[in-house]
């Protein structure tokens, strides 16, 4: 990027605008969402069981079927952030992560790239969501899970990536 500049300031994220040579020597511009990156985690029970959320997300109006995540605070190792959110959203603390491939959100718009993380040897707890959340734990089995995938029912990429990510593996 040749130039850059932040036109709108939200907080968590920011949205820039940049200019960027290309080979020709044309100059383009172009604004995109600078995001700190954030984690999602797969808790699996000893059982198998996988640990979703539902989660009520404004920007669709209405509620997913979600793998616990969040977004990093500045500067914190992602697997820090993992094991913040984990407690935070479904009350379970984690033995063992185990980190998959990240990858990134929407690079067409959006610089934000998500670690993943598979949390086993669980001790359940009591959540710490923040106010305003509207999240509820889910379990189902991982084939249930991967059957929701293909219905349709889990319609969140980063979820979506994860279960997939981690089926893969097993």
């Amino acid at each position: 990027m040749s130039s850059r500049k932040v036109v709108h300031d939200a907080g968590r994220f920011q949205v820039v605008e940049a200019e960027h040579e290309l080979a020709s020597g044309k100059t383009v511009r172009r604004q995109f969402v600078e995001h700190p990156g954030a984690v999602v985690i797969l808790p699996v029970l000893d059982d198998g069981r996988v640990c979703l959320i539902r989660n009520f997300r404004i920007a669709v109006g209405k509620t997913l079927i979600e793998a616990p995540a969040g977004t990093r605070e500045p500067n914190e190792p992602p697997i820090v952030t993992a094991e913040r959110e984990l407690l935070e959203e479904t009350g379970y603390r984690a033995a063992k992560l185990t980190e998959l491939p990240s990858f990134v959100m929407s690079p067409g718009i959006l610089n934000e790239r998500m670690w993943c993380y598979v949390a086993t040897g669980l001790t359940p707890g009591e959540h710490a969501r923040e106010e305003g959340e509207e999240i509820e734990n889910l379990l189902v089995t991982a084939d249930e899970a991967l059957a929701m995938v293909q219905r349709g029912e889990i319609e969140d990429a980063k979820t979506i990536v994860t279960l997939l990510q981690w089926a893969n593996m097993r």
